[in-house]
């Protein structure tokens, strides 16, 4: 196994760890995840997490990757290019364009770089159906630019634990708990840590995630909890990324008490809301 020394995550919600928190309600996600695996390996690893929700693909080309380089990291997460994939307009070449100079650089900086396809959403969401070939598009990209850089590849498309309601939060967009260990899981195979196996990947006994039940109520909890807290920023002209910054945003020790996440009340699975608890989507 390979020693890494400096990890440095970059990308928009689903790295930044929406919605999987800790007892104390602060972020953790799958980045956070991995990071502790690779320390309880590595003693000192130094982790930062660059990543903030709703960027997409040219942020993290213009705004984190400089930063990222600037740490001279060894190992490097990248996962991008969903904020692209659901932004209407004729912008998507573009951004395919950019996800291939994103890469072309990570590449030369010789660091391990490990990336993500993103899942099969047709099988969770009947809306899905409206980006399925920007999604089968993008992983193209994604796959050629793995094949032509030697880059880790998780490939979530064609898991069949991605398709489970389980694996999503309420809004079936984000992860949730469960979806970012599933994750870190992942990127631990693609690095071949030891331990490691491709269990993640697999699907639960008796779950049937495609039964038209199942997809309903999921598309009822897109709706609800995704679509129109997006519909109400567009018309107030809102971005869910506007003000924030990074939570890790320089290399430290992974356990600095100094650099806690974010205090965030995860959503609930449940159609009775909990006492005194709303949420609001923040946007990937």
């Amino acid at each position: 196994m390979a020693r890494y020394s400096r990890y440095v995550a970059i990308g928009d919600s689903q790295t930044e760890g929406l919605w999987d928190v800790d007892e104390t309600g602060a972020l953790v996600g799958f980045a956070d995840r991995l990071a502790a695996m690779l320390e309880s390996l590595c003693p000192g690893l130094r982790y930062a997490n660059l990543a903030v929700r709703g960027r997409r693909v040219r942020h993290v080309l213009d705004e984190q990757l400089p930063v990222a380089l600037a740490m001279q990291p060894d190992l490097v997460t990248v996962c991008v290019g969903m904020n692209d994939v659901t932004r209407p307009g004729r912008h998507f070449d573009r951004a395919l364009a950019d996800l291939d100079d994103l890469y072309a650089k990570l590449a030369a900086s010789g660091a391990t770089v490990v990336t993500t396809t993103f899942p099969d959403i047709t099988r969770i969401l009947p809306v899905g159906r409206l980006l399925a070939g920007r999604v089968r598009k993008i992983n193209d990209a994604i796959r050629s630019a793995t094949d032509r850089h030697g880059f880790r590849l998780v490939d979530l498309y064609i898991a069949p634990s991605m398709s489970e309601p389980d694996t999503w939060s309420a809004d079936r967009v984000h992860g949730s708990t469960n979806g970012h260990i599933l994750f870190a899981a992942a990127a631990a195979e693609a690095l071949a840590l030891p331990g490691s196996s491709h269990d993640w990947a697999h699907a639960t006994a008796g779950v049937d995630p495609s039964s038209p039940r199942s997809r309903a109520y999921s598309q009822l909890l897109w709706t609800r909890n995704m679509l129109m807290p997006w519909l109400w920023r567009h018309i107030r002209g809102r971005s869910s990324s506007e003000g924030r910054q990074p939570r890790r945003p320089q290399l430290a020790l992974l356990r600095n008490p100094e650099l806690t996440g974010e205090s965030v009340t995860p959503p609930t699975r449940s159609t009775t809301p909990l006492p005194g608890r709303t949420w609001r989507s923040p946007g990937r």
